[in-house]
């Protein structure tokens, strides 16, 4: 782990958070398990980046406003950018990122997102606070996008891993479409049954798969009777999941907002889930990861 990590923990859990992004690396029991990605380059190197001010894709990589078209990347920039330490103990930190000239040459705004993490007992505590200390409305959304380890170390088979979620989810899903990171227009019946969904790696050829029809905000992930994580996400209302097929990780990314539909020519104001915050206004995003079982 590079010196410029930032790592807390208490004796149950350690985190490591890459100022980059500010960025959670690494989750580890008490016993030293991995319980994240492990990054391996043939398949995707990242680990659970931000996904700010716009979560997926925008048509073209451009949004429009007020009648202006705006460079914007896949998921935002605020991956790419450094955050800086506001306050740090032994067992938490909270970083900041705030507008600055390279990001309102593409995002017109002021914000000041705050990333805190949290280690309590075996669990991980994530929160952001998206606020606006500007004059005029700002659009945004928001997601997390951590990669879990598949399979995990508490024993059981790839095979064997489900995602169990906390209430029944019958509602069809959406998928990526014909144009690369857009979201189709037609559902597909959803791959779950009852609480339980047992993802293969053949799930995610075409991307990730998404629940914008959310009943849960909580589930489990692992081999069911053995020990798993027990994810959180009470402020976002949509899921996905993805991986590369056939890598060692499962992303489990709770968003509020996802990327244009195919065809979408619309302003930022008609991106489906984008927030208005209004000046002097903030809004908290929660994501708790704790060791369960």
């Amino acid at each position: 782990m590079a010196d410029e990590f930032i790592t807390i923990g208490s004796g149950g859990l350690s985190a490591a958070i890459n100022p980059l992004g500010a960025e959670l690396w690494s989750i580890r029991d008490e016993g030293g398990r991995e319980l994240m990605t492990d990054a391996d380059p043939r398949w995707w190197t990242g680990h659970a980046p931000l996904l700010f001010p716009f979560v997926g894709r925008s048509r073209g990589d451009v949004y429009r406003f007020e009648g202006n078209e705006y460079p914007m990347p896949q998921h935002g920039f605020a991956r790419r950018m450094d955050f800086a330490v506001v306050e740090r103990e032994a067992d938490a930190v909270t970083l900041r990122l705030e507008a600055n000239a390279e990001t309102r040459a593409v995002y017109p705004f002021d914000f000041r997102l705050d990333m805190r993490f949290a280690v309590e007992g075996r669990t991980l505590r994530m929160a952001a606070v998206v606020a606006n200390p500007g004059a005029t409305d700002m659009p945004f959304s928001f997601g997390y996008h951590p990669a879990f380890a598949w399979p995990l170390p508490f024993g059981g088979a790839v095979e064997e891993h489900r995602v169990l979620f906390e209430k029944a989810e019958p509602a069809p899903i959406r998928t990526v479409g014909e144009e690369p990171g857009l979201i189709g227009l037609e559902r597909i019946a959803s791959p779950v049954e009852g609480e339980v969904l047992a993802p293969t790696h053949a799930m995610f050829a075409g991307d990730a798969l998404i629940w914008d029809r959310l009943e849960s905000r909580s589930l489990f992930w692992g081999a069911p009777g053995r020990t798993g994580l027990r994810i959180d996400f009470p402020d976002t209302p949509w899921l996905g999941l993805w991986q590369k097929p056939g890598a060692h990780y499962l992303c489990v990314e709770p968003w509020a907002g996802m990327a244009d539909l195919v065809g979408f020519a619309g302003d930022v104001w008609e991106k489906q889930g984008i927030m208005r915050l209004a000046p002097g206004e903030e809004r908290r995003f929660r994501m708790d990861v704790g060791i369960a079982g």
